[in-house]
């Protein structure tokens, strides 16, 4: 038999063998994650009976916690109302694993003034991982379109002033307002998201990104009511990649320049992305009013249209209902924006178009290897034929082309 020496006590290796296990057994134990599964804090998977109360416990078990943690969500439905997950966390890690679906209550079961179901506020290290949110918007879309007097309505998601945030395979359906919104905050990824809502379901962003740095939207699928993504004033260093979008209108710098004292959009990327049946495909705007905002270091390539009214546009001149800026012109200086690689079918004829400021023209601008054509609304029994597509530029400075369809004259 082998003997060990330990603490000058010659022991058998078989006995000193046998003390170790346990000990690393109790270390490896000590390190395993906290699982705090919403159901043994009183979530009903019947999604009829109000678990907001024990989603909140189980985030305050977890939040409080100083070690990582998961809040696990099984399957079935839960129905939850407006709920605010607010930080800081002792815990630097935190997982909402959901495997269920998780509902809404009906817009009129809610208070007006509740601007957002779920809200991630002041946290770091989250990570939302599956599920299904389910906004229950249809009966609020139905009033918004009767033109009735409605609410506004809740985003779905929301997270604000927060710090390393990833959402992954998560699927919003149906949201009263926004799906998603990111808002004063940094290094967000939000990765293999799916996106629903009706083509004419009013004001559904899928994605909106403001006052935020260093945010990323990966492998998106989005079909909605409204723009896929919108960016707002204060965004910087936005990178957006493999997304489609469709039906929709498009992905959007703006609009900008609504208020004078505004922040600017910089470092934006968009690329292999593909837009079917949107209202538009890239697309800056800006309202005709007076502005401090602007827009500069902005990438779109590697894009293709099927059948987008505007598959390439800035508008400067962006004035819904002619209310508010009539007569006036747009303050937000365009800079350094590049399109390059973009093709398909465009469903107007002006199938680029460039509008900028009368008082401050758009610099920089680069176009490249643009190939776009139009395609006539096809009649029953007739062959779609392509047709000769147009451009339209007006105050643009410093335009530089390569090989462009249809040929700018700026």
């Amino acid at each position: 038999m082998a003997f060990l020496k330990s603490n000058n006590i010659l022991l058998p290796s078989s006995t000193l063998l046998f003390i170790t296990i346990p000990f690393l057994v109790s270390m490896i134990n000590a390190d395993k994650m906290i699982v705090n599964n919403v159901a043994d804090f009183g979530a009903k998977a019947d999604g009829k009976t109000d678990s907001s109360k024990a989603f909140l416990k189980a985030w305050a078990a977890s939040c409080s916690s100083s070690k990582a943690s998961t809040i696990y969500v099984p399957k079935k439905k839960y129905l939850i109302g407006p709920t605010i997950f607010l930080g800081p966390c002792k815990s630097s890690k935190i997982t909402f694993r959901i495997d269920g679906i998780l509902i809404a209550p009906d817009f009129k079961q809610m208070k007006s003034s509740v601007e957002n179901w779920l809200k991630f506020d002041r946290v770091k290290g989250v990570s939302i991982i599956g599920g299904v949110l389910d906004g229950r918007g249809s009966s609020l879309y139905s009033c918004k379109l009767a033109k009735k007097a409605c609410p506004r309505g809740p985003t779905s998601l929301g997270i604000f002033s927060s710090d390393d945030v990833t959402v992954q395979n998560l699927s919003s359906l149906n949201p009263k307002m926004f799906h998603i919104v990111v808002l004063a905050s940094k290094n967000i990824l939000l990765d293999g998201v799916k996106i629903r809502a009706p083509e004419d379901s009013l004001n559904t962003d899928g994605i909106h990104v403001g006052k935020s740095t260093n945010v990323r939207v990966l492998n998106t699928g989005i079909k909605t009511g409204d723009d896929c993504i919108s960016i707002g004033p204060g965004t910087e260093n936005l990178w957006i990649e493999r997304v489609t979008c469709g039906p929709g209108h498009g992905i959007s710098i703006g609009s900008l320049g609504m208020g004078l004292e505004e922040e600017g959009v910089q470092n934006v990327t968009v690329k292999d992305v593909e837009f079917t049946g949107t209202q538009n495909g890239v697309r800056i705007k800006s309202w005709g009013r007076p502005s401090k905002g602007f827009v500069k270091g902005v990438v779109f390539k590697h894009a293709v249209m099927n059948n987008v009214h505007n598959p390439i546009l800035i508008d400067q001149n962006y004035c819904p209902r002619h209310e508010g800026c009539p007569g006036q012109h747009s303050g937000v200086q365009i800079s350094d924006v590049t399109f390059a690689n973009i093709k398909g079918t465009s469903a107007s004829q002006v199938a680029v178009k460039l509008d900028c400021s009368d008082i401050n023209p758009c610099k920089g601008i680069h176009v490249e290897n643009i190939k776009l054509v139009y395609r006539l609304p096809q009649k029953q029994g007739e062959q779609q034929k392509p047709k000769p597509t147009e451009s339209f530029c007006r105050n643009v400075k410093g335009i530089t082309l390569g090989s462009v369809f249809p040929l700018l004259t700026c």
